[in-house]
């Protein structure tokens, strides 16, 4: 994200925030976040809506899957009955922005993607502010505990006018998997940085026997991490202190080249089509030497059921940039829609969604980063995690270093089409700076419209 010291917009308070704490191991909560916990201490008991129902909107995701499983432990525990919906990502966020547009949404809880929906969710009002919950004693439940809340997770939650829009649920971190046996079997070691990650994915490569030397998203619109990942390690910022896009510099141009390389030149055959499933399925095969992507896909890579590589895959910290070594983050949490008449018992679901129990959960099978600090000590002590103590190593690590993954705007979607297109067309041989000299000109007006909105 952008890094400008005098910039003092909402927004760009926002970045730095995230930037100086994204640690999931080692962080505290917001400033005054402890003092709302021992407020909300008092009256309170779980089935004082008994007896209700809501409806909850969930991506299909291993996360949605967990909460979907244990949907029978919160009925049990509030007597509130629970209706859920599971759709995938991208047909979520259109239903989201329909229903919500129509005034009359078919749901009380939606579980939002920050990098995606933050912005456009809090400028239409479409979500409740929490903190009228959160310091009324007979309504925050005893281990709500903000002060176990990661820092990272928070500020994603949290406006610049200090509402509460949501409660976060996962951090999900960028980190490179590699197979260990292909790069045995070449006598090359993990990259440190991003000059020795092309050169890996040069001596991998092997078209010949369909080994790819790198492997991640060429899919329009899905592709645009990728190039990020590569532009917060150059140093570059999506955007100036007055909101002009910096998508055409030099930072922006080398990144795109070394996106273009990797995936162009030591990528598998028709990657301009592969979103992180087509990735997954060909490292899982064994036919990709390095894959980049969001931190949670260990749970199938360590699957004998699913996976040819079990035991052969590595973990692998972002290898730092000319400039930075950073991961890319993204983060999601769930929120109440402004519209719900049972406010109440979608509130007691949010606590219980984010309770301890549920964040150890995540981490248990390798479903994510938990933004509860005690998930990490509570796991470990456990020993039940489905995934490699390197995995956990190295979601720590990356989440440490973590940066945005997206510009925190309202049209990110947009943003990632129209850049999604350029970077679609440098795979198949386009100019780098001419794509992100057309892209960027195409995408201010519409950045400047809805900032104006």
């Amino acid at each position: 994200m952008t890094d400008h010291p005098h910039d003092d917009r909402p927004d760009a308070l926002r970045r730095r925030l995230l930037q100086a704490g994204t640690g999931a191991a080692a962080l505290g909560a917001l400033p005054g976040a402890g003092m709302l916990a021992a407020q909300a201490q008092g009256t309170f008991d779980w089935k004082r809506f008994k007896g209700q129902k809501i409806e909850i909107l969930l991506v299909k995701s291993p996360r949605g899957d967990l909460l979907s499983k244990y949907h029978k432990e919160f009925e049990d525990l509030t007597g509130i009955e629970v209706g859920s919906e599971m759709v995938p990502e991208q047909q979520q966020r259109q239903k989201a922005v329909i229903e919500f547009n129509s005034g009359n949404p078919s749901f009380d809880v939606i579980a939002l993607s920050y990098h995606v929906q933050k912005r456009q969710f809090a400028k239409n009002n479409w979500l409740t502010d929490l903190r009228v919950y959160i310091n009324d004693k007979s309504m925050a439940a005893p281990d709500l505990d903000f002060a176990d809340f990661a820092k990272g997770g928070l500020n994603y939650a949290v406006e610049s006018d200090g509402r509460v829009m949501s409660l976060p649920f996962n951090l999900d971190p960028w980190v490179v998997y590699w197979n260990k046996e292909l790069f045995a079997a070449k006598g090359v070691t993990y990259p440190k940085t991003f000059a020795e990650m092309i050169d890996a994915a040069a001596k991998l490569h092997d078209a010949g026997k369909g080994i790819a030397g790198f492997v991640g998203r060429g899919l329009k619109n899905a592709n645009v991490p990728v190039w990020t990942s590569f532009l917060l390690g150059y140093g570059g910022a999506f955007t100036d202190a007055k909101g002009k896009l910096l998508t055409d510099s030099a930072e922006a141009i080398e990144s795109a080249k070394m996106y273009q390389t990797l995936l162009g030149k030591y990528g598998p055959q028709g990657v301009a089509g592969f979103n992180w499933n087509e990735s997954q399925s060909l490292f899982l095969q064994g036919k990709a030497a390095m894959w980049l992507d969001g931190i949670g896909f260990a749970q199938p890579l360590e699957d004998p059921t699913k996976s040819r590589i079990v035991g052969k895959v590595g973990y692998g910290v972002m290898p730092a940039g000319p400039k930075a070594q950073v991961s890319a983050l993204f983060a999601d949490g769930e929120g109440i829609s402004a519209y719900s008449k049972k406010k109440g018992p979608a509130w007691y679901y949010l606590q219980w969604a984010s309770n301890k129990a549920n964040q150890t959960r995540v981490l248990q099978a390798a479903a994510g980063a938990p933004v509860r600090n005690s998930a990490y000590a509570a796991a470990q002590q456990s020993g039940e995690i489905k995934a490699p103590k390197e995995w956990v190593e190295c979601m720590l690590k990356s989440a440490s270093i973590a940066q945005p993954g997206l510009p925190i705007i309202s049209p990110v979607t947009e943003f990632r089409d129209v850049f999604g297109v350029a970077l679609t067309n440098m795979i198949n041989g386009a100019d780098p700076a001419t794509e992100l000299k057309r892209a960027t000109a195409e995408f201010q007006p519409v950045l400047d419209k809805s900032e104006k909105a």
